[in-house]
């Protein structure tokens, strides 16, 4: 604890009385300091004990006296030290009342005690203070490593819950709450994720401060809470959460520094270890992607469960802003622009990332997750949590996009995802291949998110919305148009007919309400025009998918 007024009037060799403000004798003394200035007050900063003979002063006015008293009190002075035998024999009556009035605590200093020797009292109780503090966070961070390596970072919150009397809570990067200490606290760490997810937006090292009496944001939470991001790069990874209280002291606040550093330190490690994991996963993948289950399981071992046995889905997705991004790393290498700062670096295919991963986690299931570029690549359990938690996150998109934009033009903060029918691991290429054709499709319909298996079980008219393939129709059927601009027949409806009815002359010449020969003369004509022949099945075909591509004109 800092010196005291208390502890200053209990010093033996002092013998200072107390002749005003006993009630305030508790309050904590920063320094002692000497003026005989009539207004001191612009040279004190809050926190002083104030010692004075009054050689300046009229301290028998009381009017005069009770100015100075309450600009001293109210400028943050705790005391006031009054040397008796030099000016004045005693403390005049009208300093004493202005004190009891203001409230500021009188000490009556004997002629025989030296102001210098209440600076000195003052300084080494503030030097033994400090070194308290010091011996007690080399302890608390000594403490806390133990228990780190101990124990990992669950230890370390225990330690430092006990530390700072008070509870502790790591956040992860999404802003989830990953543990807790003690377990009470894990309520009132959920309510502040949203004060978590602020302190991520902003460059590393952050802190902030919530709660506390008279919090209008947190009035159910009287605590006060400091966050800290985690992490050595710009980007926070993690967060952590202290709540007192009352605000640290010296000792604490080597503490709170103390698991910091430790936390960091674990934070990069663990980035580390995951860099390691994610080339292990890009491996295993290449390996099924190639044909060599068996490779693949002897590389990955336990470290996917049954997730190479069982049923998988493939997953493929990437994001405009994925693409800008790689071009403009690709024009930092040859140094043509200069490089991006700041930023998420996988932006919606990192949200993507952490809406699979933290599914997977809560239901215990093994999940690959590969960065393939520009792409991302996820091999997750068919029927899992991990492939609805994709599928809900995309109608989630595609539900909050209005309704006039289109993804289709590459807006910088869009997604495409496309989903494989469930495989195995002998199938995995082919699997890898379905995900890629249903992403092509969400990216020409502008969908976020294309099941494989509905495009198979669906139409292919749709597939014909694209601006090429109505080119190519267009093309095929101007010159039969042109002919029907003129007057002399209607080609365009003969060959429609024609072909709804499978080449059946009466049929589709009923449908037309024309003579059969009519219909066969109009249907040379065709052929005539295009100079090909409807005897060939893919001409047939051609015609028959520029009709459906242009039915909408």
């Amino acid at each position: 604890m800092p010196p005291t007024l208390a502890s200053l009037v209990h010093h033996s060799a002092l013998k200072l009385t107390v002749r005003a403000g006993e009630d305030r004798l508790d309050v904590p003394v920063r320094w002692a300091h000497v003026s005989e200035l009539a207004d001191p007050v612009p040279y004190m900063e809050g926190g002083e004990l104030l010692l004075i003979t009054a050689l300046k002063l009229d301290a028998e006015d009381p009017e005069v006296m009770h100015r100075y008293v309450k600009r001293l009190a109210g400028a943050g002075v705790v005391g006031l030290g009054f040397a008796v035998g030099v000016n004045y024999d005693d403390i005049p009556e009208a300093l004493v009342a202005a004190a009891r009035k203001e409230g500021l605590p009188l000490l009556e200093v004997p002629r025989r005690t030296p102001f210098l020797a209440i600076s000195k009292a003052v300084s080494a109780a503030i030097a033994a203070d400090q070194y308290r503090a010091v011996t007690a966070g080399f302890a608390a961070q000594r403490e806390l490593t133990r228990r780190t390596l101990a124990d990992g970072p669950e230890g370390l919150l225990a330690a430092l819950a006990a530390q700072v009397d008070g509870w502790a809570a790591l956040y992860d990067a999404s802003g989830a709450v990953v543990a807790t200490a003690p377990e009470w606290a894990g309520r009132r760490a959920a309510r502040l994720t949203a004060d978590v997810q602020r302190l991520r937006e902003r460059p590393a090292p952050a802190s902030s401060v919530v709660g506390g009496a008279g919090n209008t944001e947190h009035p159910e939470n009287a605590d006060r809470v400091e966050l800290h991001s985690l992490g050595a790069s710009r980007r926070p990874r993690s967060a952590l959460a202290v709540g007192t209280a009352a605000a640290l002291g010296t000792a604490e606040r080597y503490a709170v520094h103390s698991a910091i550093a430790l936390l960091t330190l674990t934070t990069e490690r663990s980035r580390s270890l995951h860099e390691a994991g994610l080339r292990i996963d890009a491996a295993v993948l290449r390996m099924l992607l190639a044909g060599e289950p068996d490779h693949a399981r002897t590389v990955a071992g336990d470290l996917y469960g049954g997730l190479l046995d069982a049923p998988f889905r493939m997953i493929v997705a990437e994001s405009p802003a994925a693409r800008n991004r790689a071009a403009a790393a690709a024009a930092q290498t040859s140094g043509d622009t200069a490089p991006e700062t700041g930023g998420d670096p996988l932006g919606t295919l990192g949200a993507l990332v952490e809406v699979v991963e933290s599914a997977a986690a809560r239901a215990g299931e093994a999940v690959l997750v590969v960065p393939e570029g520009e792409r991302l690549v996820v091999l997750a359990t068919d029927g899992g949590a991990a492939v609805a938690a994709c599928v809900e996150h995309a109608s989630a998109l595609e539900a909050a996009r209005p309704a006039s934009e289109s993804l289709a033009g590459g807006d910088e903060e869009s997604l495409f995802v496309g989903l494989s029918a469930p495989s195995g691991p002998i199938a995995a290429s082919a699997a890898y291949k379905q995900a890629q054709q249903a992403l092509s499709v969400a990216r020409r319909r502008g969908r976020v998110c294309v099941e494989h298996e509905h495009v198979a079980a669906g139409s292919v008219l749709p597939l014909l919305a694209d601006d090429a393939v109505r080119a190519f129709a267009d093309g095929l059927l101007r010159a039969l148009r042109d002919h029907d601009a003129t007057g002399r027949g209607d080609l365009v409806a003969s060959v429609r007919a024609w072909l709804s009815r499978h080449g059946q002359w009466d049929a589709a010449a009923a449908d037309l309400g024309v003579h059969r020969h009519t219909l066969r003369y109009r249907m040379r004509r065709v052929e005539e025009i295009l100079g090909r022949s409807l005897d060939d099945p893919d001409v047939r075909m051609e015609l028959w998918l520029a009709l459906k591509a242009t039915a909408s004109e």
